[in-house]
C-alpha cells in the first residue's frame, strides 16, 4: 500500500481528469502512480500529458523508448518501472535473455545503435555522460531526438526516486503477468 492515500480520477479536477483517463487508455496500467499524483493534479496533468504527447509524437521509435526505459529503470532498481517495461521491450521483439541482461556490456540481441542508446541512458543515469558517445548518436539522432532520449532517461530518475518514496505498488495485473509469465 502506497504512503499516501489514492485520489480517484473522479476526484481530479477535469483537465487532469483527462489526462489520467487518456494514459489507463492509451499508455497502459499505471493506475496507482496516477492514484498517487492525483494529490497533485498539475503533476497528472503535465508529467503524463508530456508523455502522451511524446508518443503521439513518435521521436523515437518505440524499441528504443523502451531500451532507454529499461536500462534506466533497472539502474535506478525501480521495480514498479522494471515491472511495467521489461514486458513491453519484450512484446517490442526483444529476447528475454537480452532484456534481463540488459546492462551487460556485450548482452547479444542489440544492433549497434540500440547499443549507443542503451549506453546514452546509462551515462544520463549515471551522470557520466561524454562527448565521445553523444557524438556517436548525433550520427543517428537529430538533436530533438537526443533531447527526447535525455529527457526521457533523466525522466525514468524522478519516477524511480518518487515511486520508491511513496511506496507505490505494482498494479495487479502486471503482478500477474510477472509470476506466470505473459498472457
Amino acid at each position: 500500500m502506497a504512503r499516501v492515500n489514492n485520489i480517484e480520477a473522479s476526484q481530479l479536477p477535469a483537465d487532469a481528469r483527462a489526462v489520467y483517463e487518456r494514459v489507463e487508455r492509451e499508455y497502459g496500467a499505471f493506475g496507482n502512480m496516477l492514484k498517487v499524483l492525483g494529490h497533485r493534479p498539475p503533476a497528472v496533468e503535465h508529467l503524463f500529458g508530456l508523455l502522451l504527447d511524446s508518443a503521439r509524437d513518435g521521436l523515437l521509435t518505440r524499441r528504443h523508448l523502451e531500451i532507454v526505459l529499461v536500462t534506466a529503470s533497472r539502474l535506478n532498481a525501480c521495480h514498479y518501472c522494471i515491472s511495467h517495461h521489461e514486458p513491453r521491450l519484450e512484446a517490442l521483439g526483444v529476447d528475454a535473455d537480452t532484456v534481463a541482461n540488459i546492462l551487460e556490456p556485450d548482452v547479444p540481441g542489440l544492433d549497434v545503435i540500440e547499443r549507443l542508446v542503451r549506453d546514452y541512458t546509462a551515462q544520463v543515469t549515471t551522470q557520466r555522460v561524454t562527448d565521445t558517445l553523444v557524438g556517436k548518436l548525433r550520427e543517428h539522432f537529430s538533436e530533438a531526438q537526443l533531447v527526447e532520449l535525455t529527457l526521457r532517461a533523466a525522466l525514468c530518475a524522478f519516477f524511480a526516486r518518487f515511486n520508491e518514496a511513496l511506496a507505490i505498488e505494482v498494479e495487479p495485473e502486471l503482478l500477474a503477468t510477472e509470476v506466470h509469465g505473459p498472457a
